[in-house]
């Protein structure tokens, strides 16, 4: 089980002037933790301080920094990390240092091919490539995915029969008018008999299967092209013959994403023993974070996610 470290106020501390190692040596995701420890603040006091100095940001925000799941290299993180300096006794710039060099208009443009996050989805990508025309950094790159929703339902013997998304895209310049859509089924199931069916904002447009890889792409239809800034919603659910138990469902996350909330409907009579929410960097690492789930009533597990970036964010399911 993960547990978070977090330090309560009044918890020992090092003499006075004595620095944690880590603040002098980095990386930046240790340095803050340490001095966190250091200064004996939980998060909440950590961030209700931030407070009176005029800085708002969120304590799910400040979790992600202190456990490298995420990285304050947006220009707008400098003023929260000042202030952390500030409130955590640290000599001026001694974070900021530590974070690295800012990228320039324009770097961020540039983002992670699909076979950087998913190194065994070769046949797979190759098809998206296929039916974009485009190389595999470039699809989908006229619209930002900003929230996201994937309902999944299982049935009785553990497998996922439905999964709906819902999808809030922005356009990052006029013109945007479909969406490029990568699914994987489970290894060993018929590809070929999982079906979508759009459900509003989108319409069906070409598809492309794999049955080796279990993997397709399809083209999801808008019925105009967006303006520069817009958001479109649109929604879609694909209908699986899935031919083993789920051992979880993962989404990957291509660029930072405001939310993303994951649910998992099961059968009453086949619940898992374990499930936990889980990012991993790739899918051939252990995850960053892992962190069990509850089964509420009506036998639903939800997992939400803010402030996301780049990597692959989901569920791992343990059976019995």
């Amino acid at each position: 089980m993960h547990q978070q470290h977090c330090a309560t106020e009044g918890a020992a501390r090092r003499p006075p002037g004595a620095l944690p190692p880590a603040v002098r040596f980095g990386p930046f995701h240790r340095a803050l933790s340490e001095a966190v420890d250091h200064r004996g603040l939980s998060l909440s006091r950590l961030r209700a301080h931030l407070a009176t100095r005029g800085v708002s940001v969120a304590e799910s925000t400040l979790s992600y920094w202190q456990r490298g799941l995420r990285h304050p290299s947006a220009a707008r993180s400098l003023g929260v990390v000042r202030a952390l300096e500030a409130v955590l006794g640290l000599p001026s710039d001694s974070l900021v240092v530590l974070i690295g060099p800012h990228r320039a208009p324009g770097d961020g443009d540039r983002r992670p091919s699909l076979p950087e996050l998913q190194q065994s989805w070769t046949e797979t990508c190759a098809l998206l490539e296929e039916l974009s025309g485009l190389p595999r950094a470039e699809e989908n790159a006229d619209l930002d995915v900003v929230t996201v929703v994937d309902v999944l339902s299982l049935d009785a013997d553990g497998r996922t029969g439905e999964i709906t998304s819902t999808m809030v895209v922005r356009a990052r310049r006029s013109g945007a008018d479909s969406f490029l859509v990568t699914h994987q089924d489970e290894p060993g199931s018929d590809v070929t008999a999982t079906t979508v069916v759009t459900v509003d904002g989108c319409r069906m447009g070409r598809l492309r299967r794999n049955a080796p890889s279990a993997g397709m792409v399809f083209e999801l239809l808008f019925d105009r092209g967006l303006a520069a800034g817009e958001t479109h919603t649109f929604a879609f659910t694909l209908r699986l013959d899935a031919a083993i138990r789920a051992t979880g469902f993962q989404r990957v996350v291509r660029a930072p994403m405001s939310a993303y909330l994951l649910r998992l409907r099961f059968d009453a009579a086949r619940l898992p023993a374990r499930c936990l929410k889980t990012i991993r960097p790739r899918e051939d690492l252990e995850p960053l974070l892992s962190e069990p789930l509850f089964c509420g009533p009506g036998a639903t597990a939800s997992a939400y996610f803010e402030d996301l970036g780049v990597g692959i964010a989901g569920v791992d399911l343990i059976w019995d």
